[in-house]
C-alpha cells in the first residue's frame, strides 16, 4: 500500500483542527510546523548584539558541506522549507531570518541597506562558526549573496542567485508602480496580501486556509519596518557600485531566473551573468519572482547539480 500523501496529511490534520476549534494562529503554526518537520529543520536562534536572529536547521551531518539561504524582502526563513526538504539530506543547511523580518529582531534604527546587511550575515556567520559555504539568496537575499561573495570571497564556496535584486537597468512592472506611488509588495490593508502573492508568483503553491489571512495580519504589523527597508534597499540597487562590485566575485555562481517575474526583470539577469566572471544565466519559461516556492523540486535540483559540477568552486569535503 502506498503512504498517504503529504499534503493529504496535511489536510487531515488541518480539519481536525478545524474541528477542535483551535484558533486561525494554532492552526497556521501547526502547519508550519509540519512543514518544517517534512524538511527536517527545526528553529533556533542566535545573538548579534542587540538583534535575536532566528533560522532554521537540519541535525548536523559530519563532513557535508553547508548551505545558507538568504530570503527576499518582506519574506523570512520559511520561503525556503518546501524546497530545502530535498537538500537537507545531503547537506547541512542554514536559513536564516534576516533582521526586520520573521522572528528576528525589527529594529527601526538600525541600517538596512544592502552593505549593512551582509555586515549582519558576517556576524550570524561568525557566531555558528561557520566556515566556508554555498550562499544562495533570492531577490533582496540575492543581492545581499552577491555582495557577501564579493565582499568575503574566501568564506563563499559557491552562490546561486534566485532572480536578485541589485541591478535594475531593465525596468520590471514593480517600478513603474512604485513611480506612480503604489507599492504593491507593501501590504497595508486586508486583501493586499493576497495581491502579493498574484504578483510576485507565476505558479502558487496550494496554501490551506487559513495560512494567508495569517501571513497577512503578520505583514500589516510589519508595515512602518518594511517601508524602512524597501526605502533602504531600493536606494542601494540603483548605485553603480554594487554593479561594479559584481565583478570582484570569484566563486562559481548560478544565476536563475524566472522569465514571468514581475518584481525584477530578468533581462537583468543578462547584466549579472555578464559582471560576474564565473556565472551562468538560467532562465525559467513559465515562472515568477521565486522558483524555490513555484517549482522547489527544480529549484533544489539546480542548486545540487551546480554546486556538485561547478568548476573552480574550491569545494572542500572533509572525511
Amino acid at each position: 500500500m502506498m503512504p498517504p500523501h503529504p499534503m493529504l496529511r496535511i489536510l487531515t490534520l488541518l480539519a481536525l483542527l478545524v474541528l477542535a476549534g483551535c484558533s486561525r494562529q494554532t492552526i497556521y503554526q501547526t502547519a508550519l510546523d509540519f512543514e518544517r518537520g517534512r524538511a527536517d529543520l527545526e528553529v533556533s536562534s542566535l545573538q548579534i548584539g542587540e538583534l535575536t536572529i532566528s533560522y532554521l536547521s537540519n541535525p548536523p551531518i559530519a563532513g557535508a558541506d553547508t548551505l545558507v539561504m538568504l530570503h527576499g524582502f518582506g519574506a523570512n526563513k520559511d520561503n525556503w522549507l518546501r524546497m530545502a526538504g530535498y537538500l537537507t539530506k545531503d547537506y547541512n543547511v542554514y536559513a536564516f531570518d534576516l533582521p526586520g523580518h520573521g522572528d528576528s529582531s525589527k529594529p527601526l534604527d538600525i541600517g538596512y541597506s544592502i552593505a549593512d546587511q551582509v555586515a549582519y550575515v558576517n556576524a550570524m556567520l561568525d557566531q555558528l562558526g561557520l566556515g566556508r559555504v554555498h550562499m544562495m539568496g533570492n531577490s533582496m537575499g540575492g543581492a545581499i549573496t552577491a555582495l557577501y561573495a564579493a565582499t568575503y570571497p574566501e568564506r563563499v564556496q559557491s552562490a546561486v542567485l534566485f532572480d536578485p535584486a541589485g541591478v535594475f537597468v531593465y525596468d520590471s512592472e514593480l517600478v513603474a508602480l512604485v513611480k506612480q506611488g503604489e507599492n504593491p509588495l507593501i501590504v497595508k490593508q486586508p486583501g493586499d496580501f493576497e495581491r502579493l502573492v498574484d504578483f510576485a508568483l507565476e505558479q502558487e503553491p496550494f496554501v490551506p486556509w487559513p495560512i494567508y489571512s495569517v501571513m497577512e495580519e503578520r505583514a500589516i504589523a510589519n508595515r512602518e519596518v518594511n517601508e524602512r527597508i524597501f526605502a533602504a534597499i531600493r536606494d542601494s540597487g540603483y548605485q553603480p557600485g554594487f554593479r561594479d562590485a559584481l565583478e570582484r566575485i570569484t566563486a562559481p555562481v548560478l544565476v536563475v531566473w524566472g522569465r514571468e517575474d514581475r518584481i525584477t526583470d530578468y533581462r537583468n539577469g543578462i547584466i549579472f551573468a555578464e559582471r560576474i566572471p564565473n556565472a551562468r544565466l538560467e532562465v525559467l519559461d513559465g515562472v515568477g519572482h521565486a522558483p524555490m516556492i513555484e517549482i522547489p523540486r527544480r529549484s533544489a535540483t539546480l542548486v545540487q547539480e551546480f554546486i556538485e559540477t561547478a568548476p573552480d568552486s574550491g569545494r572542500v569535503t572533509q572525511p
